[in-house]
C-alpha cells in the first residue's frame, strides 16, 4: 500500500463534509441525533479501512492518515473554534443568573466524580493499577460533551436556562478535566508533588486562564471599537483571537487553553449585543455557526475512525470478552457517577440561579457524554506509552479502548434517547399561554393574508383562485373564525390570569429591549448605556412573576451619581477631574432617561398594535406609564438645571439619525440601479467619514470660564478691573449633584457660591414646629454674600436643588478688597438686596413665628427700611405650607406695624 500524502487529507475532509451533509438532509424530521449519525458513519468508515482491510486506494490512505492525527494538533485545530462558538452565543444574562450552577457542577462535580469512578476502578478492575493510573483514565473521561443534546434542547425550543447550564458546564468541565488530565499524568510519570505544588499548579493553570481569557477579551472588543463595525474585520479578528489565546495559554503561560478560550467567548457574548450592530452580528453568529458545523462534522466522524482503530488495531484487549465486560461496567460506573453528583449538588444548584427542577436535573444527569476532548487524551496516553516507562502499551491500548467505548456508549445510547426524556416529562410541549398566543397570532396572520388578499384582486393580470392559494398556506388552516384574544379565554384555572400578565409584561419589555438595539444601531445611546438598558429589561423579565414593571428600578442605581460624588469628590481627586466626571454622568443620566421613555412608548404602541385592548393591556401599560414619571421627572430637572446638556443630547442625536438616513437613501439609489456602484461606494465613504467624526469628536458640554461669568454678571461684572482680576484668580468651579450641602446654619462663611447653572433651596426651621419655610434660588445669585457683609452666620441650610455648577470664591481673597474699597461693598450690598429679598424674609418670618421679636439680622435702619419695602411683594409670591399660612401673615402684621428703630 502506497504511503499517504497530505493531499489525501483533503479528500477525507471533503468526503467527511459531503456525509455530513447527507445525513444532517436525511434524518430532518427524526429522533436521531445528527452526531450519533456520524459517529456512527465514521465508525462504519474506519471498520472498511481496518477491521475489513477492503483495498479503498486514495481513500484509505485518507483515512488512515487521519486516524494517525498528532492529539495535540487535534485539539488544537478543533477546539478553539467549538470552544468559542459554544460560549459566543450564549445570553450573558443567562450566564450571570447559572454562572454559580455551572461552577458547582464544573468544580466540585468533577472532583466528587473523579472520587468516585477512581475508586470504583481501583477496587473492581484486574489490572492491577495504581492510584494515580486509575485516576488519570477517570480524568480523561471527566471531560464532556454533549453536543447532541444540548442541539436537541435548541431545535426543541425548551428552556434556555437548562441548555446553558449544561453547555457552560460541558465547556468548564473539559477545561477541568483537562487540567486534572495533566497533573495526574505528571504524577503517572513519577513527578513527587506536594500539596504547595499542587495548589500553585492548579491556580496557574485556572485562575491564569481566566485572566488570560479576560484580558484577550478586553482587547479584542477594544480593537473592535475601531474598526466602525466592519464584518469581514469583525470575523477575522474573533477567529484569528480564539487560536492566538489557546495557542499562548497551552504553550506559553502554561495554563488551559479551554478555560481561556471560554472565558473569551464569554466575554464576547457580555458585549455582544451592544458591540456589534446592524448585521454585523448576524454575519458573526452565521459564520460560527458554520464553522462548529463543520468542525463537528469532521471531528464526530474522525472519533468514529478513531473509535474503529482501536477496536481492531488493540493487540486483541478488544477480542476478549472480559474487555468488553470492563468496558460495559465503566459505562455503568460514569452513569452511577453522574448520578450521585447531581443528587449531592442538587440542593444547591436549585438555590440559586433560576433554580432547577428534578425533571430538569435528570436531564442534566443524562446528558453527560463523552467526545472528541476525551478521545484526544486517550490517544496522547497511547502515544506517549511507546515512549515511557512509566507507561506500558498494553495499559495505553486500554484506556484507548475503554475511552473510545465510553464515548460511543454514552454518544449512542444517552444522545439517542434525551429526546424520549424530553417527551416523557412533557418538556417538549408548548405552554397554555404559548398555545393561546400561537393562536392568536395565527389569527391576524390571517388577516394580513386576508388584506393582501384585497389588494391583489385590484391587478391589472385579472383573477386568481384564491382556494387554490389558501391551500398552500396549511399554517393557516381553520382560521376563518374570529381568533380567540389570549387575555380574554376564562377558564377555571386560577393562574391563568396571572399568567397572561406575566406574558404581556414579557412582550413590553422584549419590545423595548428591541427598541433599545435599533437606538444602538441608529447611534441614539452608546454601548456602555445600550447594555445597561438591555441588561435593566433581562431583570426586569426575572421579576415580572413578582412585582409589576421595574426596569427602572435597574437604571436608577447607574444614573444616580451621589454616591459616586462622594467616592471621586474626596481631596484626593482633582476637582477638574471630579467637575468632569459629574458632567459626564449627568450626560449619560439625560441620554438614559431619554431613550427609557422613548423605548417605553414604541413597546406601548407595539402591544397595542399586536394584542388591542383588554383589562390586562391597560394594566400593563399603566406599569409603563408609572415607571415614566421618575423618568420624566429626572429629565426635567436636568432641562431647568442643564439645558445644554439636553440640547448636546438631541444634537448628537439628530446627527446620529440624519446621517443613518443619507445612508439609507444612498443605498436605496443603488438598489433600484439609480446610481452606479462606484458613485454608490464614493456617497457611501463620505457619510462614513462624517460618521465616524461624530464618533471621535461628538457635541462636548461647554462650561463657561470663571473671567466670562465674573465680567457677564450684572453686578459682579460693574467691579473695578484689579478687583475682578483678583476674583478670577481666586474662583474655583465645583459641580454638586442634587441633595449636596452647601452652607450649614451656624456657620460662618468661607467661601461665596455664584450659581451659574441649577437651584439651589434653603430651608428655615421654628423648633416648636416640624414644618419649614423653602425658597430656592436661581442662576446668577450670589450664596453667603449677605453673611460676608453683615458678618453674621449662616441661619439656614442650603442644599443643592439639582445638579448645580458653581463658582467658589474664597472669603479671605474678598475680604480685604471689600474693607480696603468702599465701592466694593456699596456694588456687593446691591446685589445682595436684589438676591435675598426672599432670604431675608425667611428669616424674619422664622424668627416672629418662633420668638416675635425684631431679628438681630437686620442690623440698622439702612437694612430695615430696605426690607419693609419688599414684604408686600412677598406677600404675594410666597409659597407655604397650609398650617402656616396664618402664622405667616400674622407676623406680616408684627412686621409692618413695628416702629421704626
Amino acid at each position: 500500500m502506497p504511503n499517504p500524502t497530505p493531499t489525501d487529507g483533503v479528500l477525507f475532509a471533503g468526503l467527511s463534509c459531503v456525509a455530513g451533509v447527507t445525513c444532517r438532509y436525511l434524518l430532518r424530521g427524526t429522533r436521531v441525533p445528527y452526531t450519533v449519525a456520524l459517529l456512527l458513519l465514521g465508525l462504519a468508515i474506519g471498520s472498511l479501512e481496518f477491521g475489513a482491510s477492503l483495498p479503498l486506494g486514495a481513500l484509505g490512505n485518507a483515512i488512515r492518515l487521519w486516524a494517525d492525527i498528532d492529539p495535540d494538533l487535534l485539539l488544537a485545530v478543533f477546539l478553539p473554534p467549538l470552544l468559542f462558538e459554544g460560549s459566543f452565543p450564549m445570553d450573558s444574562h443567562q450566564i450571570k443568573k447559572c454562572m454559580v450552577q455551572m461552577l458547582f457542577l464544573a468544580g466540585p462535580g468533577v472532583i466528587i466524580s473523579t472520587f468516585c469512578i477512581g475508586c470504583a476502578l481501583k477496587l473492581t478492575f484486574p489490572y492491577e493499577w495504581s492510584w494515580q493510573t486509575s485516576l488519570l483514565l477517570v480524568a480523561v473521561l471527566s471531560a464532556t460533551d454533549p453536543v447532541a443534546v444540548v442541539a436537541l434542547l435548541k431545535e426543541l425550543g425548551t428552556s434556555k436556562k437548562l441548555s446553558t447550564i449544561i453547555e457552560g458546564e460541558s465547556m468548564m468541565n473539559d477545561g477541568a478535566s483537562v487540567v486534572l488530565y495533566q497533573l495526574f499524568y505528571k504524577m503517572v510519570l513519577g513527578w513527587h508533588l506536594k500539596g504547595g505544588d499542587i495548589f500553585k499548579f492548579l491556580t496557574k493553570a485556572t485562575v491564569g486562564a481566566l485572566g488570560l481569557g479576560i484580558a484577550f477579551g478586553i482587547v479584542s472588543v477594544y480593537l473592535l471599537g475601531f474598526m466602525h463595525h466592519d464584518p469581514e474585520i469583525n470575523l477575522a479578528l474573533t477567529l484569528s483571537v480564539s487560536y492566538i489565546s489557546y495557542f499562548t495559554a497551552q504553550e506559553v503561560a502554561d495554563s488551559s487553553g479551554i478555560l481561556t478560550v471560554v472565558t473569551l467567548g464569554m466575554v464576547f457574548a457580555a458585549v455582544a449585543r451592544t458591540t456589534f450592530k446592524g448585521n454585523c452580528q448576524q454575519r458573526l453568529h452565521n459564520f460560527w455557526e458554520e464553522t462548529a458545523y463543520i468542525a463537528n462534522t469532521l471531528i464526530f466522524i474522525l472519533s468514529g475512525v478513531i473509535m474503529a482503530k482501536g477496536f481492531f488495531c488493540s493487540d486483541n484487549i478488544s477480542k476478549t470478552g472480559s474487555s468488553w465486560g470492563y468496558l460495559f461496567l465503566l459505562y455503568v460506573f460514569t452513569q452511577v457517577a453522574r448520578a450521585i453528583v447531581v443528587v449531592t449538588l442538587y440542593p444547591l444548584i436549585q438555590y440559586f440561579g433560576y433554580g432547577l427542577s428534578w425533571k430538569e436535573a435528570v436531564i442534566v444527569f443524562w446528558s453527560g457524554l463523552r467526545g472528541a476532548v476525551a478521545l484526544s487524551m486517550a490517544l496522547s496516553i497511547k502515544d506517549a506509552s511507546s515512549a515511557t516507562q512509566y507507561i506500558s502499551s498494553e495499559t495505553g491500548n486500554l484506556f484507548l479502548f475503554l475511552t473510545a467505548g465510553t464515548v460511543f456508549l454514552t454518544i449512542v445510547v444517552n444522545g439517542s434517547t434525551v429526546q424520549f426524556l424530553l417527551s416523557l416529562f412533557g418538556m417538549d410541549e408548548l405552554s397554555q399561554m404559548e398555545k393561546l398566543t400561537l393562536d392568536y397570532t395565527k389569527y391576524k396572520m390571517m388577516g394580513v393574508a386576508l388584506e393582501a388578499r384585497e389588494n391583489l384582486q385590484n391587478d391589472d393580470l385579472g383573477p386568481f383562485d384564491w382556494f387554490a392559494v389558501k391551500s398552500y398556506m396549511t399554517s393557516l388552516n381553520n382560521m376563518e373564525l374570529e381568533g380567540v384574544h389570549p387575555n380574554s379565554v376564562s377558564t377555571c384555572s386560577s393562574n391563568l390570569a396571572q399568567i397572561n400578565l406575566q406574558a404581556t409584561r414579557v412582550c413590553l419589555l422584549r419590545a423595548a429591549q428591541a427598541a433599545y438595539k435599533r437606538m444602538l444601531d441608529d447611534g441614539w445611546v452608546t454601548q456602555t448605556m445600550a447594555y445597561l438598558l438591555m441588561g435593566s429589561v433581562d431583570d426586569a423579565m426575572d421579576s415580572v412573576s413578582r412585582e409589576p414593571l421595574c426596569d427602572w428600578k435597574g437604571l436608577k442605581v447607574h444614573i444616580d451619581f451621589r454616591n459616586d460624588y462622594k467616592c471621586f469628590g474626596i481631596d484626593i481627586f482633582p476637582q477638574k477631574l471630579v467637575n468632569y466626571l459629574t458632567l459626564k454622568k449627568l450626560k449619560f443620566a439625560c441620554y438614559t432617561c431619554s431613550a427609557f421613555l422613548q423605548a417605553h412608548k414604541i413597546a406601548r404602541r407595539k402591544i397595542h398594535e399586536y394584542m388591542g385592548e383588554s383589562n390586562i393591556i391597560a394594566d400593563v401599560i399603566s406599569e409603563s406609564e408609572a415607571e415614566e414619571k421618575e423618568a420624566r421627572k429626572l429629565l426635567e430637572d436636568i432641562s431647568l438645571a442643564f439645558p445644554e446638556v439636553l440640547r448636546i443630547v438631541r444634537t448628537s442625536q439628530v446627527s446620529h439619525s440624519l446621517l443613518n438616513d443619507l445612508e439609507d437613501y444612498i443605498q436605496n439609489l443603488g438598489r433600484d440601479g439609480v446610481l452606479e456602484d462606484n458613485l454608490s461606494l464614493h456617497l457611501h465613504e463620505l457619510v462614513q467619514s462624517d460618521y465616524k467624526k461624530l464618533l471621535s469628536s461628538p457635541p462636548r458640554i461647554k462650561v463657561p470660564r470663571a473671567r466670562e461669568v465674573i465680567s457677564q454678571h450684572p453686578c459682579l461684572g460693574f467691579l473695578p478691573y484689579e478687583v475682578r482680576q483678583a476674583l478670577e484668580i481666586s474662583v474655583k468651579e465645583i459641580v454638586k449633584p442634587q441633595g449636596m450641602v452647601l452652607s450649614e446654619k451656624g456657620c460662618v462663611p468661607r467661601s461665596l457660591f455664584l450659581i451659574a447653572n441649577g437651584l439651589v433651596k434653603s430651608e428655615v426651621r421654628c423648633p416648636d414646629s416640624p414644618h419649614g419655610l423653602y425658597t430656592t434660588f436661581p442662576q446668577g445669585c450670589v450664596m453667603g454674600l449677605y453673611e460676608l457683609l453683615s458678618g453674621k452666620t449662616y441661619f439656614c441650610d442650603s442644599t443643592s436643588d439639582t445638579v448645580v455648577l458653581c463658582y467658589v470664591i474664597e472669603v479671605k481673597a474678598l475680604l480685604p478688597l471689600v474693607r480696603s474699597t468702599p465701592e466694593v461693598k456699596n456694588i456687593l450690598w446691591q446685589e445682595n438686596g436684589k438676591s435675598y429679598h426672599v432670604y431675608l424674609f425667611l428669616a424674619c418670618v422664622s424668627t416672629w413665628r418662633c420668638k416675635s421679636v425684631v431679628p438681630s439680622y437686620l442690623t440698622g435702619w439702612q437694612e430695615w427700611q430696605h426690607f419693609t419695602s419688599v414684604l408686600h411683594w412677598l406677600e404675594s409670591t410666597i409659597v407655604c405650607p397650609l398650617n402656616l399660612y396664618e402664622g405667616v401673615h400674622h407676623s406680616f402684621g408684627q412686621i409692618i406695624a413695628l416702629p421704626r428703630v
